[in-house]
């Protein structure tokens, strides 16, 4: 299954061959269906994309939801943000914010900043700024130039002890290396 993943990389990408999402799309399934959650992943990318195949979003969901539900945070990121739109599945902020919560949980910057904003806009969720503040804290610190500029969107709706509040919750969260906040 890795070399099967790998030749799909190989394809997708145009490394060493020429670049064929049609092939690509096979070697990825070969390896997505002996449970390779990258594979599946980037099956489900192709199918959202229409990459080798035509748009699918309802085979997307099927890839991204076995790989989210191996734990990979990419493809929980991916299913999350399916949810939202309501592609391939009925919309349902609430699954979203589950799949965000696990993949922001393992670090993934843009998880951490799409389950900000869905705090901040109280969709899926009750409305909760220092939740908000914290999430979009912990995307910035990771690189995602949004969450920067959000969370000080944020803060100027903030009391000082919201934000002192939100920040511990922050240091708390990266001490913990993102798990379980």
């Amino acid at each position: 299954a890795k070399a099967q993943f790998n030749l799909g990389i190989m394809y997708r990408n145009g490394y060493g061959v020429l670049q064929d999402d049609k092939a690509a799309v096979k070697w990825y399934t070969l390896a997505a269906e002996q449970w390779n959650a990258a594979a599946q992943t980037n099956l489900g990318n192709m199918y959202r994309k229409g990459r080798g195949v035509l748009q699918d979003y309802k085979a997307a969901v099927k890839w991204f939801t076995l790989a989210a539900e191996q734990g990979l945070g990419e493809a929980q990121s991916n299913l999350a943000l399916m949810y939202y739109d309501g592609q391939g599945v009925l919309q349902d902020y609430k699954f979203a914010v589950k799949w965000f919560t696990l993949a922001a949980e393992q670090g993934l910057g843009e998880a951490q900043f799409n389950l900000g904003v869905m705090y901040g806009l109280g969709t899926g969720v009750l409305q909760d700024n220092v939740y908000a503040h914290m999430w979009t804290n912990i995307a910035s610190a990771n690189g995602n130039e949004r969450g920067g500029k959000m969370r000080d969107t944020f803060a100027k709706n903030m009391t000082p002890s919201q934000l002192e509040k939100a920040q511990d919750l922050a240091r708390e969260c990266v001490a913990k290396n993102y798990i379980g906040c």
